[in-house]
């Protein structure tokens, strides 16, 4: 069966580029279907969707795009286009891949074309930007990014290399064939952290055991706010949300932030979930010298030569306690929090760097002041890597979702 292949690029300024790109996939033994979101000039060849049709599908016109000569404003309007063009094609079944080559303005039309697809369609985007800070432009799907080298502008050496590696690439992704799944066992999403992975992958072991499949997602921003999509999008049987360090970032103005909607997917999806308050001790900067100057004289403990860690103040624990009672009052699944007495980290264990009880009695307060009275919190006198805590945590999990089957 020949797989079909989305091809997405602007084919007015990069029309040699692209058919070089579409003559490589035929080659490589698949079928090209090629949308051209290229605004100001004629394609370069004819492509299967025209760029009228891209603004059409974005709630714009060509012509009036063309006619204000604002680019920004265009490549809004192409990007919602043909995130729309190729959601509505997946879903008719017609996309086994995509791939896409572009500088910064091409490269964000297509990954937010690319983000409109769910996890494990593949996604190649050959772009200038694909080094640095490549998260506005991955989001939260799985997006491959394979540098260009040299911009994306004429045919050379180099570029034909490149292109044919990326046509060779797709090609061997559509025609991959995944491993076999766990068939019908219920999802269930975990977060972790380097100071919780001793907890994360005992609770990980016991669901298993059970007969779940459990995600596990590092809580790095990115990692919680991926977590928090698939749970939005229907895809998770029960959560044990372990490590919530994210809402530490996002009170301080650390770097792993998952944004101000952690917490909201599982409540309002209704998902049952266990919420503890694991690495809510903790801020996380780059290297010593970026962490920044209001925060001299606080506690800090350099995990690695990249990775800063400041432990939170009484002070920050109580707003992390209010706002996560805020977020879980809005709950319509079972919910329970957990809290390990003994420490919410590694470092935040008796006589260790972090161990600050008074901190963490604050979060504790705070959520207790605003919790809805049917949430129920349960203290246990252990460190959250303690075998017994992950016990605990599987077990209540275990109970709310036999109660919801």
């Amino acid at each position: 069966m020949t797989r079909s292949v989305v091809v997405l690029g602007a084919l007015d300024t990069k029309g040699a580029e692209f058919a070089y790109l579409r003559a490589r996939l035929v080659r490589a033994g698949v079928e090209p279907f090629v949308i051209d979101f290229g605004v100001m000039g004629e394609p370069a060849f004819a492509p299967d969707v025209n760029p009228a049709e891209v603004a059409t599908a974005g709630g714009a016109d060509l012509a009036a795009l063309r006619a204000a000569n604002d680019r920004g404003a265009a490549m809004a309007a192409m990007a919602r286009g043909a995130a729309a063009l190729l959601r509505q094609r997946y879903d008719a079944g017609q996309v086994d891949g995509v791939i896409g080559m572009g500088g910064g303005g091409g490269s964000s039309v297509i990954a937010t074309a690319m983000r409109a697809l769910p996890v494990g369609i593949p996604k190649l985007l050959v772009s200038t930007m694909a080094s640095g800070d490549t998260r506005p432009y991955i989001g939260t799907r799985d997006i491959t990014l394979m540098p260009s080298v040299v911009d994306v502008a004429g045919l050379n050496r180099i570029s034909r290399r490149i292109i044919a590696n990326a046509a060779g690439a797709i090609a061997g992704m559509v025609g991959a064939e995944a491993a076999p799944d766990a068939g019908d066992r219920p999802l269930i999403a975990a977060s972790m952290f380097g100071n919780t992975t001793k907890c994360v992958d005992q609770c990980r072991a016991i669901m298993e055991a059970q007969g779940y499949e459990v995600l596990v997602f590092h809580a790095t921003g990115i990692g919680g706010q991926t977590m928090e999509s698939l749970i939005g999008d229907g895809f998770i049987a029960g959560v044990l949300d372990i490590t919530t360090t994210e809402w530490a970032d996002e009170l301080c103005g650390g770097v792993l932030s998952a944004g101000p909607t952690r917490l909201d997917a599982a409540a309002l999806k209704g998902v049952p979930q266990v919420v503890v308050p694991g690495c809510i001790d903790m801020c996380n900067f780059g290297p010593r010298a970026s962490v920044p100057d209001r925060f001299n004289g606080r506690t800090f403990y350099e995990w690695n030569p990249t990775v800063t860690l400041m432990r939170t103040t009484a002070e920050e624990n109580a707003q992390i306690g209010a706002i996560f009672a805020e977020k879980l009052n809005r709950a319509t699944a079972p919910v329970y929090v957990l809290i390990p007495l003994k420490g919410f980290s590694i470092l935040d264990s008796p006589g260790d760097r972090f161990w600050n009880p008074e901190a963490d009695a604050a979060f504790v307060r705070a959520l207790r002041a605003d919790l809805r009275p049917d949430i129920l919190i349960d203290e246990l006198d252990l460190n959250i890597n303690d075998p017994a805590f992950a016990d605990r945590a599987t077990q209540l999990l275990l109970d709310m979702l036999k109660r919801e089957a």
